[in-house]
């Protein structure tokens, strides 16, 4: 029987990957070649050949990304498909935590603490122990993923005098029912590895896995995937697009999946759909110069393009008036919007001067990478309410409101309370509920008013259980217990000489509740209650960050930002020696310098049609201003393809690339 094709328009390498269903598959996918469409493509093909969607796993990195392919999974098939699991690595870990909430020890209500809480956790355990609260905690943070993740062990690189306060921690987190973002990899692995029956259960279940950007998977997200899968295992990445070392990526996984599969088939995508062959021609040029890469060579049907433009600048401050007034003048010559540009720097420093010349110029514009709104003060005292009343054995976020708005319940009272909750092990919460019936000496000193405060409190939550668990309404019943609790009041007070930051923050509030009650619509929603919205909420703060672009702006964002995204016209700011590459690679060795210089490539790959580069002689580096070198990069661009700046420029224009680089040299005075 031939086997069932469903691709119109897929070239011959993207229609081997489709069809290859069975056995271990190796996707090579280069930039722009279409990856999602294979992806999306094959799981509709195996639905198709009658393979049940539950037993397809698909895993990628972001929430953003796992929506498109559902969606894009449920137009080619025409069906619903609520039993396809299309998930990131860390909801599909609270997905198997969920599930096997018992064999672990754990409630099915726990919590999932972000970053802040995280800290505030650990903050919180350095006190308990008589130490510092402030100046460890971003040590001990990092100290204590690497342990869990088992990058170091304790004695060997870790350093030992954490090992009490993890110890702390650990059991904290057990206390209030809580996990934290590493444990939701980190638990379901050792789930698997100490109950193989739990372990041979999922294997069952998902017998067709995909996992995207797979050079950006960890060691700890690749022990997940190689337990999860047997023979049917299908992986998707670019080892030329592996720029996430720093949170634990490791391309590496390429060829250890390759060790692991040794009869794997191995199919390469190097058709790019995105940019010109100018424009692929400098990328290629660049990347041939990584020595530790699977070969590849992007071509395009969209032949010729505009020449990469190349300018440079005395200062960062022409530099970034000239950006602004070239998106200017493309916008009315080349019939461009604002959100057809992407400015793309490789640190956070360099925004500030581009923000300043786009406010002159009144260019609308949208920073990326700036405070998440689920991370706002407001935002976080509401949902810390939610989080409380879905587990109240959660110290971190009762702290945050037992006195938020302020009712009376002092320092005092609070402490008392900590410490009776830590001499009978058990959350402030039991330790509060057992107040409520015992009066002992440790509260003798206390006023009986306290006592009551904590008591009505106590009954508020209550009540708003009985009201929220298990219920739908939620966005309804949360507009009434911020109007309850009088938050507005509240901010009110807080910000009496600035009223319109009180309303500022209330809307922001106000849009929180718009976004729960379209979640409460989605009809693909089929539990519109709080404990999943919980978990949503602490997903997407931590994958995606702001969800996807603002389409009537200039998106300005850092290139590691910028992967998945692509724009007509692109610029690259700050290309300068100790930016791209940034000045730590050249200390850390040949394998960071190698990971900048894939980072440059993200950079080109992101541009559709029109690329232009900068780089200025002189930038102010904290406090001091210091003379700059072009960043080598751009001598590795085939030097036919680079329009220099010779217009803008006092100086004789150069021909060649040679002249261009000497010319630099002699401006920049560079020996």
């Amino acid at each position: 029987m031939a086997e069932p094709r469903i691709e119109p328009e897929l070239n011959d390498p993207q229609a081997r990957a489709v069809n290859a269903i069975e056995g271990p598959v190796l996707i090579i996918a280069g930039a722009g070649s279409g990856k999602t469409r294979v992806i999306t493509y094959r799981m509709a093909a195996m639905l198709k050949r009658g393979i049940p969607q539950s037993a397809i796993l698909s895993l990628t990195f972001t929430n953003k990304a796992a929506r498109e392919m559902e969606a894009r999974v449920k137009e080619l098939t025409a069906r619903k498909l609520q039993s396809l699991t299309v998930s990131t690595f860390h909801a599909f870990g609270v997905k198997i935590l969920r599930e096997e909430a018992a064999v672990l020890g754990y409630r099915k209500n726990f919590s999932i603490y972000d970053e802040t809480d995280r800290t505030d956790l650990i903050r919180q355990c350095l006190r308990e122990l008589g130490r510092d609260g402030t100046a460890d905690v971003a040590a001990a943070g990092q100290v204590f993923s690497k342990v869990k993740t088992g990058a170091l062990t304790w004695g060997d690189g870790a350093d030992a005098a954490f090992e009490p306060v993890y110890d702390e921690y650990q059991e904290s987190l057990r206390v209030y029912n809580a996990f934290d973002f590493d444990d939701l990899l980190v638990k379901p692995i050792a789930l698997f590895e100490t109950h193989p029956d739990v372990l041979e259960k999922y294997r069952r279940r998902f017998r067709y896995i995909m996992v995207d950007e797979f050079q950006d998977t960890s060691a700890v997200q690749y022990r997940l995937m190689r337990l999860l899968s047997d023979r049917n295992v299908c992986v998707v990445g670019d080892d030329d697009q592996s720029i996430y070392s720093w949170r634990g990526a490791n391309y590496e996984n390429i060829r250890r999946f390759e060790r692991d599969f040794p009869d794997a088939l191995e199919i390469k995508l190097e058709q790019n759909y995105r940019s010109t062959t100018t424009i692929l021609e400098a990328a290629n040029g660049v990347i041939a110069h990584n020595t530790n890469r699977k070969e590849k060579t992007l071509w395009s049907g969209n032949k010729g393009g505009n020449p990469i433009a190349l300018y440079s600048f005395s200062d960062e401050r022409e530099e970034a008036a000239f950006i602004a007034l070239e998106i200017k003048k493309l916008r009315l010559t080349a019939d461009r919007t604002y959100n057809d540009f992407g400015v793309l720097i490789r640190t956070n420093a360099l925004i500030r001067h581009l923000e300043e010349a786009f406010l002159a110029e009144n260019i609308p514009h949208k920073i990326s990478g700036g405070t998440s709104f689920f991370q706002r003060k407001e935002i976080k005292d509401v949902l810390s309410y939610l989080r409380v009343i879905a587990n109240t054995d959660d110290d971190v976020n009762l702290l945050r409101i037992i006195n938020t708005p302020r009712r009376g319940i002092g320092k005092a009272l609070i402490a008392a309370l900590s410490e009776r909750a830590a001499r009978e092990n058990v959350s402030l919460w039991e330790g509060m509920r057992g107040m409520r019936y015992v009066r002992d000496a440790l509260f003798s000193e206390l006023a009986d008013a306290g006592f009551g405060v904590v008591d009505e409190f106590m009954t508020l939550i209550e009540r708003w259980q009985g009201e929220l668990l298990g219920k739908r309404g939620l966005s309804q019943k949360t507009r009434a217990l911020v109007d309850e609790i009088d938050y507005w009041g509240y901010l009110v007070s807080e910000y009496r000489k600035d009223e319109k930051k009180a309303q500022w923050k209330f809307s922001n509030i106000m849009s929180l509740m718009k976004s729960v009650e379209l979640w409460e619509r989605d009809p693909d929603n089929l539990d519109p209650t709080l404990y999943p919205y919980l978990n949503r909420i602490s997903l997407l703060s931590r994958d995606d960050g702001d969800d996807g672009l603002n389409k009537g702006v200039v998106n300005i964002m850092t290139i590691h930002a910028s992967k998945g995204l692509e724009f007509p016209v692109v610029f690259i700011a700050g290309a300068e020696d100790g930016i791209m590459p940034h000045a730590r690679s050249l200390e850390e060795g040949e394998a960071s310098l190698e990971e900048e210089r894939r980072l440059f490539y993200v950079a080109i790959t992101r541009a559709r049609d029109k690329l232009c580069i900068t780089n200025c002689a002189r930038r102010r580096r904290q406090t001091r201003e210091v003379e700059c070198a072009p960043s080598p990069f751009l001598s590795e661009i085939p030097p036919h393809l680079i329009e220099y700046d010779a217009a803008r420029s006092e100086d004789a224009g150069p021909e060649t690339g040679e002249q261009y680089f000497a010319l630099m040299k002699q401006r920049f005075r560079i020996p």
